[in-house]
Order: C-alpha cells, then sequence, then structure tokens
C-alpha cells in the first residue's frame, strides 16, 4: 500500500460520496478493500478501495444502504460472519445487513433513546449496546429479545461498552458527580460490577479498545492528550493500570490498526492513528522492549486472520463460530515494518427479489448452481494448463538473501562455539594434571641422573599459575 507523509495536497483523490458530514466509518475485518461509513445524509455506504489507494476521486460505492430515516452514526462489522454489517442511528432503531444483496436481514426496536456505542462478542452471537437511557443491554440479535440490561453508570453523559474476549463486559461512563469512570461486569450481573474506579474529572467521553491478544484495554478519551492502558487479569483489582502515554496536543478521534499490521520485527504490539486538533494524523506505536531479535512468542499469539468463519445465511440460520485465526511467524521473516494485505478480494453485490415466491428462490439457486458448474468445465485443469508458476510461490530475493545470512550467521556462531569448548576442555586437563603432580607422594632418588621425562600429551599448560585458569 502506497503510505504518505505530511500533509496532503489540496487536490488529492478522497472519498466523496455522502451528501452530508460522516460520522463514522469502519473497515471490514475480512477484507482489506472494503470500508463503510455512515453519515447524517441517512444512507450507509460500502466503497471498494482498489490496491495501491486511491487514483481518483470515489463516488461510486459499491452499494449503498438505506433504512434509517435519521443520520446514521454507528457502523460495525460482524467479527465472523462474511458482509454482515451493523448499523445505528438517531431514530434509535438497529439494523443488520448482508452487504452482498443489499438488503436488511434483521432489524431491532428495543432502545428508547440514542444509542450510543453496540460491540459483538467474541463469537458474535451476542451485541452488546449503551443508550442514552443509561442501561447497557446484552441482545440476541437473532431472536431479538434483551437477555439482561442494568444501570451502566449514574452520569448523564455518553457511555460506552465492549466485550471482552472471555465474556466479560467492560464499560466507561460517568458517575453522578460527573467523574469518568470504568468498570468491569459479568454478563450474568450486570447490574453488580465486579468492580468500579474512577479516574478523574475530565468532560471527555471515554472510548476503549481492546487488544484480545495481549487482554489489553487502551481508553483515549475524547479531547485528551493521553492514552492510558490497562491489563485485565483474573486476580484482583482485575484491572490493573499499566502507564499513560503523554503527547502535547489533544486528539479528536483514533483508530486502532489490525494486529496483523504491526511491525513483529521491532516487538510492536499496538499502532494507533490519532487524529489531532490541527487536522493531522499522528502514527503512535507501543513497543515492548526485547534484546533478542527472534520471535516473541508471548507477545504474538495467534491472532485474528481476513477469513471469515461463516456466510451471512449461517450466521442468520443460528450457526456460531470462533473467529478465524493465523500465526504472525510466518510473516516475521518477510515482513520488516510493512503491512501485507490480505488476498484481494472484489466485494460483489447480488440483489433478490423481495417479491419473490419460494419456487423462484430455489429456481435463481438452480441457475446459480449451473453458473458455477459451467465456470468449472470452462476453467482449465492443471494437466492442461501450460501456465508457468506464479511469482508468488517463488520466494523474493530480499528473502532469500536473509535467509541465507541468517545461516551463515549460525554456521559462525557454532564454530566459535566449539573453539571455546576445545580450549576450555585443554584447560581442565592442564589443572587435573597439576593437582594430581602436587599429590603423590616423593618418589626415591634415582642412582644416577636421568633425563628429564617428556611432558604429557596435551598438558602445554603445565608452565601455567596455579590462578592462572
Amino acid at each position: 500500500m502506497r503510505v504518505m507523509v505530511g500533509r496532503i495536497p489540496a487536490d488529492h483523490p478522497l472519498v466523496g460520496g455522502h451528501k452530508g458530514p460522516v460520522l463514522d466509518i469502519a473497515w471490514c475485518p475480512h477484507n482489506d478493500n472494503v470500508i463503510a461509513s455512515g453519515s447524517e445524509d441517512c444512507v450507509v455506504k460500502v466503497w471498494q478501495i482498489p490496491d495501491g489507494g486511491l487514483s481518483r476521486t470515489l463516488t461510486e460505492p459499491v452499494v449503498d444502504l438505506v433504512y434509517h430515516q435519521r443520520r446514521v452514526g454507528l457502523v460495525l462489522w460482524h467479527p465472523t460472519a462474511q458482509n454482515v454489517l451493523l448499523t445505528a442511528g438517531s431514530d434509535n432503531q438497529i439494523a443488520i445487513w448482508n452487504v452482498g444483496t443489499g438488503e436488511v436481514l434483521i432489524s431491532l426496536d428495543c432502545h428508547p433513546d440514542l444509542i450510543y456505542s453496540a460491540c459483538w462478542n467474541w463469537t458474535g452471537s451476542k451485541l452488546l449496546t449503551t443508550c442514552r437511557d443509561k442501561k447497557i443491554r446484552i441482545i440476541d440479535p437473532r431472536k431479538g429479545e434483551v437477555e439482561s440490561e442494568a444501570i451502566a453508570h449514574e452520569g448523564s453523559k455518553a457511555s460506552r461498552a465492549i466485550f471482552l474476549k472471555h465474556g466479560l463486559v467492560f464499560t466507561t461512563g460517568f458517575s453522578r458527580m460527573s467523574e469518568r469512570q470504568y468498570s468491569l461486569r459479568t454478563p450474568d450481573a450486570l447490574s453488580e460490577p465486579i468492580v468500579t474506579v474512577e479516574i478523574d474529572t475530565s468532560n471527555g467521553v471515554m472510548f476503549p479498545l481492546y487488544d484480545p491478544d495481549t487482554n489489553l484495554i487502551y481508553l483515549c478519551g475524547k479531547g485528551d492528550s493521553v492514552i492510558r492502558y490497562f491489563e485485565v487479569t483474573p486476580e484482583p483489582p482485575f484491572v490493573h493500570y499499566i502507564n499513560t502515554f503523554q503527547t502535547p496536543d489533544p486528539q479528536r478521534g483514533i483508530g486502532m490498526m489490525p494486529k496483523r499490521g504491526c511491525d513483529v520485527a521491532t516487538c510492536e504490539i499496538a499502532k494507533f492513528y490519532r487524529l489531532n486538533n490541527s487536522g493531522l494524523c499522528q502514527v503512535i506505536s507501543m513497543t515492548v522492549p526485547r534484546k533478542s531479535e527472534l520471535f516473541q512468542e508471548d507477545l504474538y499469539p495467534d491472532t485474528l486472520s481476513d477469513e471469515a468463519s461463516l456466510t451471512a445465511d449461517e450466521w442468520l440460520a443460528g450457526e456460531d463460530a470462533e473467529p478465524c485465526t493465523m500465526s504472525l511467524k510466518e510473516r516475521a521473516l518477510l515482513v520488516q515494518g510493512g503491512y501485507v494485505a490480505g488476498r484481494a478480494t472484489t466485494l460483489t453485490v447480488t440483489k433478490r427479489n423481495a417479491l419473490a415466491t419460494p419456487r423462484d428462490r430455489e429456481r435463481d439457486r438452480e441457475r446459480e448452481r449451473e453458473r458455477e458448474r459451467d465456470k468449472d468445465e470452462r476453467s482449465p485443469t492443471p494437466r492442461d494448463s501450460q501456465a508457468p508458476t506464479p511469482a508468488s510461490t517463488t520466494p523474493p530475493p530480499a528473502f532469500t538473501a536473509m535467509v541465507e545470512k541468517q545461516l551463515s550467521d549460525l554456521v559462525e556462531e557454532i564454530r566459535k562455539l566449539k573453539s571455546v569448548i576445545v580450549k576450555q576442555e585443554n584447560r581442565i586437563r592442564a589443572l587435573e594434571a597439576t593437582v594430581k603432580a602436587g599429590l603423590a607422594p616423593p618418589a626415591p632418588s634415582p642412582p644416577a641422573p636421568s633425563p628429564p621425562a617428556p611432558s604429557p600429551p596435551n598438558n602445554h599448560d603445565d608452565a601455567m599459575a596455579p590462578d592462572e585458569v
């Protein structure tokens, strides 16, 4: 991908298709080229960004999602199902879309006021929301039922809530005295927090950003110039304060790079893109200092990949699955400080007839299967195809040179280690011979002088002093 540093020119290509201000954006976790945006014009648009970035201003989206009657302030992709998108608007409605067909799968009308935030759980089977009525709700989205609800924070300002990997609920909000605070709760007892901690008396709403690999939570407040980070553990006090990152400028917004975009060679565990009040985007890198240049297994467990576990229809039918994961160890040899995008795929939208009968739908599915069979028959078989091997299957020259250098360095280290071992063995033998000569009884003097006895083999260090080792 093309990376630009500094202020962009006035004619730089942009994504500009909305008729009102954009309120929220979300990159698709299963397609690095797809982004969704919600706006004050009540429309959600899904965009396909070409490889290498924009060469001209993009005004035509892949699909327009029209449902909300008021502005859309929240867009959120499903963590495991392909092309499933959640949107929430100021009409207090939640819509769950199948972006591949451009239709609403589920609509939720269980909030009496403005929806502040929403978060899927680890498998995408439950939904956690916060609302202006000060309540947090755990919802079964496929049934449309509220399973539990409770007052999160007594303050009247906005609150946020996220699901942690193992099912706990982390919330941020304000107390009755307008003090910022966070809490940790269990889904079975939302009204009884495990721990509640007051931070300060600032006015900015705190946005929690969660890293499931390291179990770290980063708290970023709007208008703050600091980023606080905490670790969640099973031991009291359960939420442990780690440190604070200080910057001179306040922040207007912040986003977090997925773990597969971090530089594993420098032990980078998090990367943020922070928008300052001056309009500049600042890149903040969180690294763990390590002397070793080897891959750090404890810092990089298997992380979320760009593959979906389910299709939209499978999830709607009631199936749940763990997110697909990947190892970053293979990328450690190929990537040095850069981001490797996943496979380039194009989002295609297939419109369905909302008035179609079951017989029409079955006929459409049969036609689709026939087209797939025809496509397979037209594609050449491996035996008939004489195409050369793709360039992606051969390692790049830089990778080959790097591997050869590592092997030569390893051979040199082994040779040095062998020489040290041989030298130490010789010294030990010399010391043993010296000790034995000092403890033996004196031998009778011979009747006639004899020539000196030859020195024993491998005792070339006998002339050393006892303290020279």
